[in-house]
């Protein structure tokens, strides 16, 4: 039975107070990541990066309104439409746009900077929910497969040219809703294989690596079928491996520009790497969420943030100042903020009665696990600094505007489940 009446029937209002809580959590966090003492600017002055935040923060109430007015039909329809535009751009800002640390990823219109792969991703994710909702796409079929990784890397390939490999990972989250609805465990298998195997080329000899391929392989004939074909696919998948490492390697030490690939280093060889470059804001950054200690040293009194030891803290490493001033107590409510977000996600996907909805908040929750993870774990050295925002923490409005519409759509769509219920 419907329960349409108001504007704001059914509305998930638990999910609406995370979001508020974390928003605005995130513009005391950016106040306090460019705080000067000397200075002592407010919090609402529009010349700096809290004030200028402040005006995103607003401009995304506009857009939650717009979003909860429109037909909640309307993201289904438009769907290749909004693909088809942000591959353009994708496309027109590797031409056009403008570069910033080393990356054309961004169009500017005067104080005005927009960076289209972060709105890419709410096009993909509504594009691949509406592939894979319609009634002839089986995932369990390897034309629909290929269909799926297609909507999902095409980005990636475009994004790549910018350079901005942060960006481009966030993409490899659209296997999570892929997997939610049928694709198989051999794909996740051998996306996590490669990605181990990738990390040994890092550290290890390739002589090595070869020796290690080859000891599992016949470890795995021995303990399976020792059938000539059991062998022979052995064979093929050991050789396909080494081949896979070798061309990593070789792209990682020809292809790779030296800051990127000193930035996956430092995490591995931390003494090693020059703690003046590449390793330097990774040091910062553990040196600013170590002195938070158990319960921090208070809003606006964080050392290492108040005299801008941490490079980009209000942006990638928004999280170092959170740790430094909050400390663990801190740390530990926002994590707990961001998880309780993305389960409140994912029962409202599957409390949906249209696939298509499904998949899109499957979507929704993996781009911000994605995020969330890979955020936190480069400020804290468990992954190399690739420039990902923390979701409604770090500042920025494409960032924002991008969180913000891709929540408020599965609101909206949410709204009315009851109404696809009737309908199907």
């Amino acid at each position: 039975m419907s329960r349409e009446g108001g504007f704001f029937s059914n509305l998930d209002w638990l999910t609406v107070f995370l979001y508020f809580i974390l928003v605005t959590l995130g513009w005391f966090n950016i106040y306090a990541s460019i705080y000067d003492p000397v200075q002592d600017l407010s919090i609402l002055d529009f010349s700096i990066n809290s004030g200028k935040q402040l005006l995103w923060i607003g401009s995304s109430a506009v857009l939650i309104i717009v979003i909860l007015l429109l037909d909640f039909r309307i993201y289904e329809s438009i769907a290749p439409l909004l693909y088809g535009l942000f591959i353009v751009l994708l496309i027109a800002v590797v031409i056009v746009g403008k570069e910033i640390n080393g990356a054309k990823a961004w169009f500017q219109f005067g104080a005005f900077r927009l960076q289209p792969s972060e709105l890419t991703k709410f096009a993909t994710a509504l594009l691949l929910a509406r592939y894979v909702s319609t009634n002839s796409v089986k995932l369990s079929q390897f034309k629909s497969q290929m269909t799926a990784f297609l909507i999902m890397l095409f980005p990636v390939g475009l994004i790549m040219l910018q350079p901005d490999l942060g960006s481009a990972l966030i993409f490899f989250s659209f296997v999570i809703p892929i997997f939610r609805e049928g694709l198989p465990p051999i794909y996740l298998i051998a996306g996590l294989s490669l990605v181990i195997v990738g990390t040994l080329t890092i550290i290890l000899p390739i002589q090595t690596i070869a020796i290690i391929l080859g000891s599992v392989g016949v470890v795995w004939v021995l303990l399976t079928s020792k059938s000539i074909k059991n062998i022979l696919l052995t064979l093929l998948i050991v050789g396909a491996s080494i081949g896979f490492a070798s061309g990593f390697h070789y792209a990682f030490e020809n292809v790779l520009p030296k800051y990127q690939r000193d930035r996956i280093l430092v995490i591995f060889y931390p003494d090693i790497v020059d703690p003046q470059g590449a390793g330097y804001n990774l040091n910062q950054s553990k040196i600013a969420i170590g002195s938070g200690g158990f319960a921090g040293k208070g809003f606006l009194d964080g050392t290492q943030t108040k005299f801008d030891f941490v490079p980009e803290q209000s942006t990638d490493f928004i999280f170092s100042t959170l740790a430094e001033e909050h400390g663990w107590l801190g740390s530990t409510f926002i994590i707990a903020l961001f998880i309780g977000l993305m389960m409140r996600i994912v029962f409202i996907a599957e409390r949906q009665k249209s696939q298509f909805a499904r998949v899109y908040g499957y979507s929704i929750a993996g781009i911000i696990f994605f995020h969330f993870t890979i955020n936190i774990a480069m400020t804290i050295g468990l992954f190399p600094v690739v420039g990902i925002p923390l979701p409604f923490f770090s500042y920025g409005g494409s960032s924002l505007w991008s969180f913000t519409i891709m929540l408020f759509v599965l609101l909206k769509i949410d709204m009315h489940r009851a109404q696809v219920l009737m309908r199907g």
